[in-house]
């Protein structure tokens, strides 16, 4: 029964966050990105972070932002938001839906604390900038 209720499988889809100089400072930005070769519309993004206070063990969430993208071609990229490297120690979780075809489509996109590090950053080959992706 629960098999019935989930939706279809999101393939193609991507959530970075990327590495970027902007006005001689160094900023991080979250990026949507489709290899798909259909067009996505109506995508709504839900972000938030969230994990613990390793000093007082209390939890800790940020507020939930919400974003919109009217259209995303095959192929293409948009900006979601900046994130600021202070909630890197935490969870940084992404929900993305979205409609194909009169199908909807969604995915949990989490990158866990601790992971967003330059060490850990690669070029992201569609955006042209280093950074870490999820698929």
């Amino acid at each position: 029964m629960k098999e019935s209720i989930k939706g279809p499988k999101v393939e193609n889809v991507a959530v970075a966050i990327v590495q970027s100089v902007v006005e001689g400072e160094l900023s991080y930005y979250a990026y949507l990105i489709s290899s798909r070769d259909d067009i996505m519309e109506g995508i709504i993004i839900a972000s938030t972070g969230y994990g613990e206070n390793t000093q007082t063990g209390e939890t800790i969430r940020t507020s939930t932002l919400r974003h919109t993208i009217e259209v995303l071609l095959p192929n293409e990229a948009a900006k979601i938001e900046p994130i600021m490297p202070e909630v890197f120690g935490l969870s940084n979780e992404y929900w993305v839906s979205f409609w194909v075809d009169g199908v909807m489509y969604d995915k949990r996109f989490v990158f866990p604390a601790e992971s967003i590090l330059e060490s850990n950053m690669s070029m992201i080959k569609p955006l042209g900038l280093p950074g870490i992706i999820i698929k």
